[in-house]
């Protein structure tokens, strides 16, 4: 089991290649994962990415989108283990270990929610609560509609 073992669904109201576009920016993954340096090893299209992931942490992350009603649950999953001196750790054993793992996956979520809430925001601007998501570029609107 590594370090951190994360797990975070976030539904956005918006059309899956919409947001497939903006997952596959890679501009973005420096500021969703600033600690990692990421290498797509799964380009799945419309159904999301998933990335070896080294730098600080070694491990995989991986985001899959579901499309649900009218937008998509948004599966988040990172496995990471800490690096030190170029080389992957174990999991800790010790009390103090478990305990600097368990606060390194509590800042990871934290960081990971504020940067998928700022996307739904971004992706969903405009929309009353409760309102169906407007057209999108596979609806018939302009292409790029709904990405800034």
């Amino acid at each position: 089991m590594p370090a951190v073992d994360l797990v975070d669904e976030t539904f956005v109201v918006v059309d899956r290649a919409t947001l497939a576009a903006v997952v596959a920016d890679a501009s973005r993954w420096a500021g969703w994962w600033p600690d990692l340096r990421l290498t797509v090893f799964m380009d799945r299209g419309l159904d999301g990415i998933r990335w070896s992931a080294t730098g600080d942490w070694a491990g995989s992350v991986e985001i899959w989108l579901e499309e649900v009603g009218d937008g998509v649950l948004l599966h988040h999953y990172a496995r990471l283990d800490p690096v030190v001196r170029g080389v992957a750790q174990p999991v800790p054993t010790d009390p103090a270990g478990w305990r600097r793992a368990a606060r390194a996956r509590a800042r990871r979520a934290r960081a990971w929610k504020r940067d998928v809430w700022a996307l739904k925001d971004e992706l969903e601007a405009g929309r009353a609560v409760g309102s169906p998501r407007a057209a999108g570029p596979a609806e018939g609107s302009a292409p790029g509609a709904g990405v800034r």
